[in-house]
């Protein structure tokens, strides 16, 4: 029997954090009589992945695309959306002490460099960009990691270094220089003097990267259990209007830049990358085509 009623309204429990492109959405602004969510997810939305991969925990909600891969592969009943909830620039996420020494991207070819999960869609990204624009051979690198996966099945490649998760914080390991560099989202640099963005003028070396490759990091994605999917399909459309609806509430950027496309098109050159990035990395085992991560159910939504 399914825990979804076969018509009518449903109501879903939903891990989905606050964002300008959210907040139509959870302040009611934007309904639906079909959907009913019950926002019970963490307050910071990345704490609710693993619940959800691994237990079950919510119906629906964002999911970190790295994180997404990692549940197909190991065969975690969710589909997802063509739906970006969530991405940035991710140039400036990585900075290093300067009290240890100058330090361009090559340089961090045998110094020890900390990321809060060696998994996390952030790191992956800035390492995929160290690769291919500036040629760190990423083996190279100690890094050093304080969380595991969100997938209880994975485990870190052998070169990764796993940190004490009580010990120091990541960003204190970095003011204290007991590693070169870390990629975290907190901007250190503007109360720290020897804490430096590895790349300077990090925002427009993000930009001219975003226009050559015509892609703005991903991070979240909507996700959805399969079992819902399933259940009602009638569904599946209404949570990508509704969402879109909410997206729509926020006026565009005045660059231009688009950070939530909505439509698998908009998002294909995204997902390849970040399907590319996960399999050089060891994230996955090998790849997916970007159709593949989707079905006859969501394939065709478009914005």
């Amino acid at each position: 029997m399914s825990e979804f009623p076969a018509t009518g309204p449903v109501t879903l429990k939903t891990n989905l954090a606050d964002y300008p492109v959210t907040r139509a959405v959870k302040a009611g602004e934007v309904s639906s009589p079909l959907i009913r969510f019950d926002f019970c997810g963490p307050k910071v939305a990345n704490q609710g992945f693993k619940p959800m991969v691994r237990e079950g925990k919510f119906d629906v909600g964002e999911l970190a695309i790295c994180t997404y891969l990692q549940a197909k592969i190991y065969n975690k009943p969710f589909i997802i959306l063509p739906a970006v909830v969530m991405a940035r620039f991710q140039h400036h996420t990585i900075m290093y002490n300067a009290a240890r020494g100058e330090l361009a991207p090559k340089d961090l070819e045998g110094r020890r460099v900390a990321v809060r999960s060696y998994t996390q869609t952030t790191g992956v990204w800035v390492r995929g960009i160290l690769q291919h624009e500036y040629g760190v051979d990423l083996r190279r690198v100690r890094w050093a990691c304080m969380d595991d996966a969100h997938l209880a099945e994975y485990r870190d490649p052998a070169f990764v270094e796993r940190l004490d998760p009580k010990g120091k914080p990541i960003d204190q390991m970095l003011i204290a220089g007991d590693v070169d560099a870390a990629i975290i989202p907190t901007d250190l640099t503007k109360d720290h003097a020897h804490i430096r963005h590895l790349f300077p003028n990090p925002n427009e070396t993000a930009k001219a990267w975003a226009q050559k490759h015509g892609v703005v990091p991903i991070n979240h994605v909507f996700a959805v259990k399969s079992a819902l999917a399933d259940a009602r399909p009638d569904v599946l459309p209404e949570l990508f209007r509704v969402l879109l609806e909410s997206k729509k509430a926020v006026p565009p950027g005045a660059d231009g830049i688009d950070f939530h496309p909505f439509g698998l098109e908009a998002c294909r050159a995204a997902f390849d990358m970040a399907i590319r990035f996960s399999v050089e990395q060891e994230i996955i085992p090998h790849g997916f085509t970007v159709d593949e991560l989707f079905d006859a159910r969501t394939r065709n939504l478009k914005a």
